[in-house]
């Protein structure tokens, strides 16, 4: 069996196990999802996976029913499409906690470049060629150094700060990172992911 291999096999049955146990967990999420907004505990989205194939991923709903038609596909500083329920979920990254769903799957690994929208990849594909090469992931070093990265978004010029500046640096440490990714390098990013606390850019 290849590193890959055993890295996916481990994935699978880490990730099934994970969505075992957090169970309980959906439940309540989904219940002051549904009690602080209306629309769908589940935020699904396509996204660019590995050489570029699109994907759905899912997210718990942060964000009021229908946002992405009332903004940029991005999140800025004090957006006020967030809801209450969801400032607090992505202050505690629990928003993410569906995409065990995408491991498990196989559309995702625990750790790998954050997944872009489409449309960002085609219009700026030549960014994102080398990193297109490896599965994304849940977390990464650019995830780490940018836990708080809608706090740089300023609304107004949210391409320009996103496009130009925070998105070719995040791709740069990812890449870098895949090229000498490693089971046990894979760990040390998870671990630091679940041990950063309030670390910023």
């Amino acid at each position: 069996m290849s590193e890959s291999d055993m890295v996916r096999f481990i994935e699978f049955f880490i990730s099934l196990f994970s969505l075992i146990i957090l169970f309980p967990l959906f439940v309540i999420i989904g219940l002051l999802i549904k009690i602080n907004s209306k629309g769908p505990v589940l935020y699904k989205s396509e996204r660019a996976g590995k050489h570029g194939s699109i994907f759905t991923m899912y997210k718990f709903r942060t964000m009021v029913d229908n946002a992405k038609h009332n903004g940029p596909p991005v999140t800025s500083r004090d957006d006020p499409r967030i809801t209450w329920t969801g400032r607090i979920l992505r202050k505690t990254k629990m928003d993410e906690l569906p995409q065990l769903f995408n491991v498990l799957k196989g559309d995702m690994g625990f750790v790998g470049a954050r997944p872009e929208d489409p449309e960002i990849v085609k219009s700026y594909h030549h960014m994102f060629r080398k990193i297109l090469q490896y599965r994304p992931g849940i977390t990464s070093p650019a995830s780490i150094q940018y836990r708080s990265e809608e706090s740089l978004i300023p609304e107004d010029n949210w391409e320009t700060v996103y496009i130009q500046d925070i998105l070719p640096r995040k791709i740069q440490l990812d890449t870098e990172y895949m090229k000498q990714a490693g089971f046990f390098k894979d760990i040390g990013v998870i671990l630091r992911t679940v041990g950063i606390g309030k670390k910023q850019v």
